[in-house]
């Protein structure tokens, strides 16, 4: 065998080494990009809570003004005031908003949360909206959205009207509670 021959059988060698290419990633690599999408992934659902928490709170505000608007539009002619009003009469004139349950049979509304929700008249000149059963997050935004209150009570707490957000964190901390909005 002489020289060149070697040198010939070398480079055979090599050149079949590097038809051995690595192909595809290696179990480090595949870990790697697992973790990174784990951590998108909980990135986004963090990110979706706080959304679909902030869409509930602006949703129940928009549900209390919109009953306190169809009461004051049901009710515009009257000498009575707001006597006879409750859920029943609520649901009959339709000024329940749809996002909420609406039993007929039963002539009962629930919120989202599984609460009943009561329309009632406070007397000739007043009536209560009332949401039972209204998460912390909820109830802080809900209760401080504003409107036009006579009065507003957080899980049988009179607050000040208007609501600050200081306020309705304070009286809403501890669970669900019961808001009652009174309206003239």
């Amino acid at each position: 065998m002489n020289v060149k021959t070697v040198a010939s059988i070398r480079a055979r060698v090599g050149s079949r080494r590097s038809q051995r290419t690595q192909r595809g990633a290696t179990l480090l690599e595949a870990i790697a990009y697992l973790g990174i999408a784990a951590i998108v992934v909980i990135g986004a659902i963090a990110l979706l809570r706080g959304a679909f928490g902030s869409a509930s709170s602006n949703q129940t505000a928009e549900q209390v003004t919109a009953i306190q608007t169809g009461v004051k539009k049901l009710y515009m002619g009257q000498t009575n005031g707001y006597t006879g009003l409750t859920t029943t009469v609520a649901i009959a004139a339709g000024i329940i908003p749809t996002t909420l349950v609406i039993d007929t049979a039963a002539n009962t509304v629930t919120d989202a949360w599984g609460g009943a929700v009561t329309v009632t008249s406070a007397g000739t000149g007043t009536f209560t909206i009332e949401f039972d059963s209204v998460p912390t997050d909820v109830c802080i935004n809900a209760a401080s959205a504003g409107g036009t209150w006579t009065a507003v009570s957080i899980g049988g707490s009179a607050q000040t009207v208007p609501v600050t957000p200081a306020a309705a964190q304070a009286a809403c901390a501890g669970g669900a509670k019961t808001i009652i909005w009174t309206s003239a």
